[in-house]
């Protein structure tokens, strides 16, 4: 059933990682139907790029000069405030003075392999994610008690169980009682474990504070290009694509357009969902426009379809054949540990029930990607794919396998 918004009024929408590959997206949407938006970001993404002496493939503006193409091209200006959420008193001004009626949060550090580099970014990842959230909802709690809060969260919060994945939550019978519960979470990172204490955090601040709050447990997201991004070079999104903070089907586009082999990790039945960087866009606005009740934390699964790593290099290897590329696919020692063949079956209807139209991933698009990678070829930095980054170097060094590589 489609479930007609019952918000249009302009809103005034607090952006937190509003600099960032999903963020600024996110801002220029909101910006371009009228909403009032200030974005709140640190450069930390930027800078952890430096630090590993990476980039985004596609080059991407400085946030100021973003703002003021925004404004050239659309006569609509973005408002920024550049500091940490950590900080709370930072945070507290923040909400205080804009007062914003919904906030998305992107704000942390989304990187699975960064979390699980060493003791250090393991520590920063749990900082920057836990710490900030708590953060928010205390000042969510003390200036905008109304406010909605759309939080981005991962599915892979709940691992590879072997059972059917339910949209957050379960019902349970247990020696003849039933209840509604949390669905059981097994994190697949410390990047991953940050974000089920967020969502615990979340849901005790709705059950006690009487916050309202959506979680979207987010897909793998593909795809660079918005209808906002296509209007000028410098409202560009970023690429990456490095072992760090690239994603699967990013590393495989840019290693057909080298001539480097797909890097398939272990077995390559690893299943996960995926979605288009266009319908993030639509399942923010439409979590954003349906907000959930006082005291409600809701949890909606966001992605379109699901696919193996395998299926994804055998795609990719076809479409850049069609283009020019012949490339192999290689088998690469995984450096995760994982379970590379099981059962995957994630329910996402919530989001469609609010009438999210999707867009499957084809040919079409992978052909897209590749040609943008091929202008920028000169700026691929090929040491950055491969991965250094073990979940278990001990054993993995020593060539001992877990009993989930196994499996």
């Amino acid at each position: 059933m489609l479930i007609v918004p019952v918000i249009s009024a302009v809103m005034r929408i607090l952006i937190l990682g509003g600099d960032g590959y999903l963020g600024w997206p996110t801002a220029m949407r909101f910006s371009d139907r009228g909403h009032d938006v200030t974005i709140v970001d640190n450069f930390a993404r930027r800078r952890w790029h430096l630090d590993q002496s990476t980039d985004s493939l596609v080059p991407i503006s400085s946030l100021q000069d973003r703002l003021d193409a925004w404004e050239r091209v659309s006569g609509r200006r973005i408002e920024a405030r550049v500091g940490c959420i950590e900080d709370g008193e930072f945070l507290d001004k923040v909400v205080a003075d804009f007062l914003p009626e919904a906030v998305i949060h992107y704000g942390e550090q989304p990187s699975a392999p960064y979390s699980m580099r060493s003791r250090q970014t393991a520590v920063e990842t749990q900082q920057t994610n836990v710490i900030g959230t708590l953060n928010l909802l205390f000042s969510m709690r003390e200036h905008v008690p109304d406010a909605h809060l759309i939080k981005l969260g991962t599915m892979g919060e709940y691992g590879t169980p072997n059972i059917d994945i339910e949209e957050g939550y379960i019902e349970i019978e247990h020696n003849g009682r039933k209840d509604t519960l949390p669905f059981p979470k097994l994190p697949a990172s410390l990047y991953h474990a940050s974000k089920v204490h967020d969502s615990t955090n979340i849901h005790f601040a709705s059950r006690v504070w009487g916050l309202r709050a959506t979680d979207l447990n987010q897909g793998v997201v593909y795809g660079i290009e918005t209808d906002e991004t296509a209007l000028d070079p410098a409202l560009a999104t970023r690429f990456d694509y490095d072992e760090t903070f690239g994603t699967v089907l990013n590393r495989f586009c840019v290693q057909a357009v080298i001539g480097h082999p797909l890097t398939v990790y272990g077995a390559g039945g690893q299943t996960r969902g995926y979605l288009n960087i266009r319908d993030t866009l639509r399942c923010v606005e439409l979590a954003t426009l349906n907000p959930a009740d006082r005291g409600e934390f809701r949890v909606f699964n966001q992605f379109t379809e699901q696919f193996t790593v395998s299926e994804l290099a055998e795609l990719v290897q076809r479409c850049a054949g069609e283009v020019g590329y012949q490339v192999a696919i290689e088998s690469f020692p995984n450096p995760r540990v994982e379970l590379e063949s099981h059962y995957y079956n994630p329910k996402h209807q919530k989001l469609l029930d609010l009438g999210l139209e999707p867009h499957p991933l084809g040919e079409e698009l992978v052909r897209s990607v590749l040609s943008t990678i091929e202008r920028h070829r000169d700026r691929v930095i090929q040491r950055a794919i491969t991965p250094r980054t073990k979940w278990n170097p001990g054993e993995l060094e020593g060539g001992a396998l877990s009993a989930a590589q196994k499996a």
